[in-house]
């Protein structure tokens, strides 16, 4: 990625977790600097943020040096993104008056590109009409704001509120959305992701072990690519992502019904979730006790979701998903001329390495061609930016 992140770290208590901010965020692909005011010196360490990032940090009392280097100026320069985190009241005070008493506040003056503000104190300071003031004059600058999130507070006995910083991961999500080319905008991507649970009575049900993890990441990669998001998911353990429309449903039935009414809309529709195949033929109403030694069990199909997409789809760009154990290319080929796909990706789910629930996948992508690529392992988000741009490409030619 390349990209270069400031953190200026405010002096909150929320600065505790700075040094985990830094790690997220290199793990993201960003190369990051620090900048710490005297205040978060308080609750982390020099030590600790040098360690983490890998650059000596920029303290009170270093902004200018006997060499003539103004540090507020070079450090607005060298960053694509400041992340203010945590942000408090006074740092945004003194943003919103275009002061320049202290190193953070001096850099954003000087001409810092992008400034995102992670917001972190107490409930009733953040719902202070003058605090409120200053968030909407730094937005009217064209300045973000990732949170605050609802949550417990760092002073011992106060109650939950809203005021809480964001978590490291989440911070690191919000960067990565700002620094992406938006190359999907204005344009409407639909997923799906994760299984469907197929119920015999209210408490036993048919499924499969999908984690969710690659619908999720296409639908992340997505949003940061500018598109319009629409995520219909069946059971996870996932957070919904940020500035994604969530559609969360629990049999094949109602992820069919969900899609059908949402396919209009869309340019782009990536059918990842692992929709049962088969649904009981009645549902009992109350749990059935155990009894005799065998039980047969009637099932009848569930709607073929991605066939009907075939059928109906006009400009749309189709793509689906072959889990397969063997045999796995002739039959996703076949799969995608049968239902009328643009693309198909083939994965192996018994692959120790790739299973369900895997944080790294590989795949075969197959063209209506018959073009076919294979994929090497890397990350579910890995996989997902290429796949978007392969179906960018489908999207911009001549329909």
């Amino acid at each position: 990625m390349g990209q270069r992140v400031l953190l200026a770290v405010g002096g909150g208590a929320a600065a505790i977790k700075a040094p985990l901010v830094v790690r997220r965020l290199r793990e993201a692909g960003f190369e990051v600097r620090t900048l710490a005011t005297a205040r978060a010196l308080a609750f982390t360490t020099e030590l600790a943020l040098a360690t983490v990032s890998g650059h000596p940090v920029a303290t009170e009392g270093r902004w200018f040096a006997p060499s003539g280097r103004v540090l507020h100026l070079e450090l607005a320069a060298w960053a694509d993104l400041v992340l203010v985190a945590p942000a408090t009241a006074a740092d945004l005070a003194r943003a919103a008056a275009g002061l320049a008493e202290d190193l953070l506040s001096a850099t954003i003056v000087a001409g810092a590109r992008r400034v995102l503000w992670a917001p972190a104190m107490n409930p009733e300071m953040w719902a202070d009409p003058a605090v409120q003031e200053n968030v909407a004059r730094l937005k009217a600058r064209g300045h973000a704001f990732a949170g605050p999130a609802y949550g417990a507070m760092a002073a011992v006995g106060e109650a939950p509120g809203l005021g809480r910083m964001l978590e490291p991961e989440e911070l690191a999500a919000h960067v990565r959305y700002h620094l992406t080319e938006k190359d999907y905008a204005g344009r409407t991507v639909l997923v799906t992701a994760g299984p469907t649970r197929e119920h015999l009575d209210p408490v036993r049900f048919i499924s499969n072990p999908s984690s969710g993890k690659m619908g999720y990441a296409v639908a992340e990669a997505a949003r940061d690519r500018g598109a319009r998001v629409i995520l219909v998911h069946g059971p996870t353990h996932l957070p919904d992502p940020f500035g994604v429309e969530t559609v969360p449903v629990e049999s094949a039935e109602e992820m069919h019904r969900a899609v059908l009414d949402r396919f209009p809309e869309a340019d782009l529709v990536v059918m990842a979730a692992a929709v049962a195949d088969w649904r009981p033929a009645e549902r009992k109403g109350e749990k059935e006790p155990k009894t005799g030694e065998e039980k047969h069990l009637r099932l009848v199909r569930t709607p073929d979701i991605l066939a009907e997409l075939g059928e109906q789809k006009r400009h749309q760009v189709l793509v689906g998903f072959a889990m397969e154990t063997h045999e796995g290319l002739s039959r996703a080929y076949a799969k995608l001329k049968r239902k009328n796909l643009d693309l198909i990706c083939l994965n192996y789910p018994t692959d120790p390495e790739t299973a369900f629930g895997a944080d790294e996948n590989r795949l075969v992508v197959i063209e209506r061609s018959g073009r076919t690529e294979a994929w090497g392992k890397a990350s579910k988000r890995a996989l997902a930016e290429r796949l978007l741009t392969r179906a960018l490409g489908f999207m911009q030619k001549p329909v």
